[in-house]
C-alpha cells in the first residue's frame, strides 16, 4: 500500500517523534474507514508526541484535541505552533480513565498505537470513551497486536519480548470485545497491511526504545505481529 499523505511529511520530524510503528501511516490506512469531515471536532485519545493530531488537522481540517498522558501539553502545544496550527489543535494532559469532556462533545475519536494499554479492559469503551461520542459518530483505532491469538501460549520465540501488559491480540480478540459494547456498533475489524512498513520506520530510528525492539522484530520474523484497526459507530 503506498502512503502519499504520511510520506509528503517531513521525514527528519516524523522520525524524532515517534513512540512507535509510523503512527502516520496506521492513521492514513485506518482513515479509509472513518468518515472524517472538516470542522469535525475530533479526540485523539494517546496522542503521544502529536503525530497523528498534525495529520488529522492538515490532511481532514478537523479540530483536534490532543490527549496524552507520557507527553506534557505544553511539548505538543510547540509542536503545534511550529505546524501553524496551534489554533485547531488543544494539547491536553489527562489520563484515559479521567477524560475532562462532556458527553457527545465529540464527533469522532481515534487512538493509534495506545489504546491497548487501556482498553482492553471490559468495561473502558462504554464507561470512558463512547460517552463521550456524539451519536452516529465513529471511534477508530490501530493498535499493536497478533495474527491470531494466542492467549497465554506465545510462540517461543517472541515470548521473551512480549510483557503481559502489552496486551496484544488479534483482531477477532478486539472485535469481540467491542461487539459486547452497548453504545457502540462495530464496523470494521482488520489486519491493517501498515504492519511491516511501520515498524521499518520505527526501527529505522535513533530511539532507544526503536534500537531495543529491533531484536524482538527479528525474532518476529513476520509471523507473528500484526497492526490490529477496528473501527465503531456510536449508537
Amino acid at each position: 500500500m503506498n502512503y502519499p499523505r504520511s510520506n509528503a511529511y517531513d521525514p527528519d520530524f516524523v522520525r524524532a517523534n515517534m513512540m512507535g510503528p509510523n503512527a502516520m501511516k496506521l492513521l492514513e490506512e485506518l482513515s479509509g474507514s472513518l468518515a472524517l469531515k472538516p470542522g469535525m471536532r475530533v479526540l485523539d485519545l494517546g496522542c503521544g508526541t502529536g503525530l497523528t493530531s498534525i495529520f488529522l488537522t492538515k490532511e481532514f481540517g478537523v479540530t483536534v484535541f490532543a490527549v496524552d498522558l507520557w507527553i506534557n501539553a505544553t511539548e505538543n502545544y510547540q509542536r503545534f505552533k511550529e505546524y501553524g496550527l496551534d489554533d485547531r489543535i488543544i494539547p491536553i494532559h489527562a489520563e484515559a480513565h479521567d477524560l475532562p469532556f462532556a458527553e457527545a462533545y465529540f464527533d469522532a475519536a481515534v487512538s493509534i498505537d495506545s489504546y491497548h494499554y487501556f482498553g482492553h479492559e471490559d468495561t473502558y469503551l462504554d464507561k470512558h470513551l463512547a460517552p463521550l461520542i456524539k451519536p452516529g459518530g465513529q471511534i477508530g483505532i490501530a493498535v499493536p497486536g497478533f495474527l491470531r491469538e494466542y492467549g497465554e501460549n506465545i510462540p517461543d520465540e517472541i515470548s521473551p519480548f512480549v510483557k503481559p501488559d502489552y496486551n496484544f491480540h488479534s483482531h477477532e480478540w478486539w472485535k469481540a470485545l467491542w461487539s459486547g459494547s452497548n453504545l457502540v456498533k462495530v464496523q470494521t475489524s482488520e489486519h491493517l497491511s501498515c504492519c511491516a512498513e511501520s515498524w521499518d520506520d520505527w526501527l529505522s530510528c535513533d530511539n532507544e526504545h526503536a534500537v531495543s525492539d529491533r531484536e524482538m522484530m527479528k525474532a518476529e520474523g513476520g509471523n507473528h505481529f500484526s497492526i490490529v484497526g477496528l473501527t465503531a459507530v456510536r449508537i
